[in-house]
């Protein structure tokens, strides 16, 4: 589980630096990687970047972007290629960025520090609710692919730090509290008898809108909806009345218009504890496994086998194209690198000249005024080196027509993967549907492949 936090960098972007780069927090610097610019050198290319960006308002210098681990988690150098790879999930291969992996703490964290303004469109990031969010579910998805866990809407807030440690080493107030209410609900008659129960017992509870609970030693009250949904007022009289109340119809989707998985009432906790909800899953499956049987037939799927290979080839042809699509991804971030590193190299080569030819006071007085525009200078002509190019520039245009060309490609590859990845899903339901029905009815689907669905 990762906790995501970004706050802005609107003066001392040096001292910031120098923080996030401290080598007794980042194993002696080994764990430091960057994009587009050098560690040493980053707010010096970050102002140059700002200073050719189209929207000179607003005062950030960058943004912070911080990516904390429960602790025992994961590995620090793990940790570091998950940051890497939310850098470039988030950030597109668009701005500058230096990102670092804390060790010193009880929580592995990554720091990732970024250009107000990407290099490629001059425009500025923006930071809100929405990029947020944005932030947020890539992290998420970077936990589930890394096998870490998630924090579940709707199940409990997100913990801080403190919480997370606090729990591992068994003393989150949070958990305590849930395992006390979990126990008083259980030999409680109502909802009063449940209140007076764990009075009696030494715990303080708020009688207000919404109860709030504070265990013996505890500082503060909790309020029961911060504890998760299955500690709100209501939804506890539900739990001790033998949680026979039907779930609300806002939570049950009766029809989407989408073949939705089939519920495995046998193994339902929900369908054992509501006669409603297990009534409503029996109407549910009828309906799913008319519209799976249906989808087979429209798509001429007769056995069981034909689907196991349909479903091979669109997983294949997905594979396929998800990498054809990293491939271009990865063309268009590197010229956009080279498209940088030669207009860099350009714009500053009338001071790296005047510089190269000046000398004595004349070449030291230069140097200090210019010092920016030769430490771009030299880093673009080493980047330049890097990919070879020592000679003739290429011609920017043409770099920038064939990055456009790569963009179009970009879009329709990002499309037929989309269209792609919504049949993986659905025939992944179909698959799971089918091997439910057959279940149902005693078939094994190991005996005979070839036979009929």
């Amino acid at each position: 589980m990762a906790v995501i936090k970004i706050h802005p960098i609107k003066s001392t972007l040096r001292k910031a630096l120098d923080y996030i780069c401290n080598p007794e927090k980042t194993d002696e610097k080994i764990l430091i990687s960057s994009f587009g610019c050098q560690p040493e050198t980053a707010d010096i290319e970050f102002d140059f970047t700002l200073s050719n960006s189209i929207i000179k308002k607003g005062n950030n210098l960058a943004h912070h972007l911080i990516q904390s681990f429960a602790p025992g988690e994961v590995e620090y150098e793990h940790a570091h290629r998950i940051g890497e790879e939310l850098a470039a999930a988030v950030l597109g291969g668009k701005y500058e960025y230096v990102l670092t992996t804390h060790i010193d703490k009880g929580h592995i964290h990554n720091h990732i520090m970024f250009c107000a303004a990407s290099f490629v469109d001059r425009h500025k990031y923006v930071s809100n609710r929405g990029s947020m969010y944005g932030l947020r579910r890539e992290s998420d998805r970077l936990c589930r692919e890394h096998g870490l866990s998630v924090i579940v809407p709707g199940q409990t807030k997100a913990k801080t730090i403190e919480e997370i440690k606090a729990s591992n080493e068994g003393r989150s107030w949070k958990d305590k509290l849930r395992e006390a209410i979990d126990s008083y609900i259980e030999i409680s008659s109502d909802f009063e008898d449940f209140l007076r129960r764990m009075e009696t017992d030494g715990y303080a509870i708020k009688r207000a809108k919404y109860h709030s609970y504070k265990a013996p030693g505890q500082e503060r009250f909790t309020g029961g909806p911060t504890l998760g949904a299955e500690y709100g007022d209501e939804r506890i009289k539900e739990r001790i009345a033998g949680l026979t109340v039907a779930p609300k119809r806002k939570h049950i989707q009766l029809d989407d218009g989408r073949i939705n998985l089939i519920i495995d009432i046998e193994n339902s906790v929900k369908a054992q504890q509501s006669a409603g909800y297990a009534h409503w899953a029996k109407l549910h499956n009828l309906k799913e496994a008319a519209k799976t049987v249906a989808f087979l037939s429209e798509n001429n799927i007769l056995a069981y086998e034909d689907l196991r290979g349909r479903i091979g080839e669109i997983q294949a042809l997905f594979d396929d194209t998800a990498a054809t699509l990293k491939s271009v991804e990865k063309n268009i971030t590197d010229l956009s690198l080279l498209i940088k590193n030669v207009e860099n190299f350009r714009r500053t080569y009338g001071a790296y000249k005047a510089h190269k030819q000046a000398k004595g006071k004349e070449k030291e007085q230069l140097a200090r005024q210019h010092e920016s525009a030769l430490i771009i200078h030299t880093a673009a002509r080493n980047a330049l080196r890097e990919l070879g190019i020592d000679g003739k520039l290429p011609d920017v245009s043409a770099l920038k027509k064939e990055r456009d060309r790569l963009t179009v490609e970009k879009a329709a590859l990002y499309e037929q993967y989309s269209g792609l990845k919504r049949q993986v899903t659905e025939y992944a339901k179909i698959k799971t549907n089918i091997d439910q029905i057959l279940d149902m009815n005693g078939h094994e689907k190991g005996r005979d492949n070839t036979r009929q669905v």
